[in-house]
């Protein structure tokens, strides 16, 4: 029997699920409780599924049969109504998601996962570049609707005024959001994909570096002849051997070695890429390191400052005592200990891959990261005691 107002009116709900039919597989769905639902129950593909339309009497009986004719249509036609449905919905939800997916929201939204694996001063200079150059010009844009043009529009400025490095910088940060916007389903495409070549190249500038195997060993005489403050002698007598950035060792702390290990971890936060980094320990270093223990080993810090202990030698004093040996900016500097390690390291026939993990220069794929940190332990290790061995040949190396 058909259902009627007057019977779905004075309907009471009983302490059992009730289902009253209204035909072609329309029903009312009772519940204990009293919610009135309505429901359709049909067959597509040989698959019993059910069909939701709503609650009486917010959908009166008439509207509710109106919906039932409209999926029997469907129905003839091939189409499923329940996936119809659920497509309808999900392209109401894309929408109104599209409608609310701003640069700034978006940019925000990366910015909050990305900014705190990187170092304070890059986490603010991110910030700064986003809310004070970008957000204003296109923060209220629809990330769906973003052309390239929107973002050669907002980086040209800087690259007019001469700041060319600037201007990449930005185009870069452009494109982290809108490849994070794909990623997430809310473009297609990035759009600001390749837009660099649209800038004028930045002329990259290399850190000098005493390279050649000669001078290698007359720089490292010179160290040795340092008269200078004890801190500043042996963190440039180390930081050949460990090539690491001029920054992690200066401010090392003794708590971060195992002197018996042979093994250096330098935690996360002191380094550029934002996790650990460990340095194996050659003889000779270890060597370096209990002489230095004579001397600064009370303290925390491997090299404190001669004004107070508890704070490192600045970074202008190694530098400075470059400087004072005839070690002038164009020959050689501080990181240029790493490009040292790297150039010789390659032409002596070691694995890039390894040197670059000792280098700890950033690894792209995360899979390889692990890799490269599990199983190249032993190659680095090996690796770092014979650059030990080479650069003892060449200081003791005849003139």
């Amino acid at each position: 029997m058909k259902l009627t107002d007057t019977a779905l009116r004075a309907l009471k709900p009983t302490d059992k699920v009730q289902k009253l039919s209204d035909g072609g597989g329309l029903y009312l769905h009772v519940t204990p409780t009293g919610s009135r639902l309505w429901r359709m129950a049909y067959r597509f593909e040989g698959k019993q599924k059910l069909l939701s339309f709503g609650a009486y009497p917010a959908l009166s009986l008439r509207d509710a049969r109106k919906l039932r004719e409209e999926a029997k249509e469907q129905l003839a036609k091939g189409i499923d109504p329940g996936a119809e449905k659920r497509e309808a919905k999900a392209a109401i939800i894309a929408k109104e998601r599209e409608e609310r997916d701003t640069f700034e929201s978006v940019a925000r939204e990366w910015f909050a996962k990305y900014g705190p694996t990187l170092s304070s001063k890059h986490e603010q200079k991110l910030r700064r570049y986003l809310e004070n150059t970008l957000f204003p010009v296109v923060g209220g844009k629809l990330v769906s609707q973003m052309e390239p043009a929107d973002f050669l529009a907002v980086v040209q400025p800087a690259e007019r005024m001469g700041h060319h490095e600037t201007a990449h910088k930005l185009m870069r940060l452009c494109g982290q959001v809108t490849r994070y916007a794909r990623i997430t389903g809310r473009v297609k495409y990035d759009v600001a994909a390749g837009l660099t070549e649209a800038l004028r190249p930045v002329q990259n500038i290399h850190f000098a570096a005493v390279t050649e195997p000669e001078a290698i060993g007359r720089l490292l005489r010179d160290i040795d002849d340092y008269a200078g403050h004890t801190s500043v002698l042996f963190c440039l007598k180390i930081l050949p051997y460990v090539f690491t950035r001029p920054s992690e060792l200066r401010l090392a702390h003794w708590s971060e070695f195992d002197l018996e290990g042979a093994v250096w971890h330098i935690p996360a936060k002191r380094m550029k890429m934002r996790r650990e980094h460990v340095v194996p320990l050659a003889r000779q270093v270890v060597v370096m390191l209990h002489d230095l223990q004579r001397y600064t080993g009370n303290g925390d810090f491997l090299f404190p400052s001669i004004r107070a202990a508890s704070t490192p030698i600045s970074d202008m004093a190694p530098l400075a005592a470059l400087r004072r040996m005839g070690y002038g900016k164009n020959v050689m500097t501080l990181h240029g200990f790493r490009a040292m390690a790297s150039t010789r390291l390659n032409e002596l026939g070691f694995r890039a891959d390894v040197i670059e993990a000792q280098l700890a220069h950033k690894e792209p794929d995360a899979v390889r990261l692990a890799y490269n940190r599990a199983e190249y332990m032993d190659e680095r290790c090996n690796l770092m005691q014979s650059w030990a061995d080479y650069l003892d040949g060449l200081r003791s190396a005849t003139i």
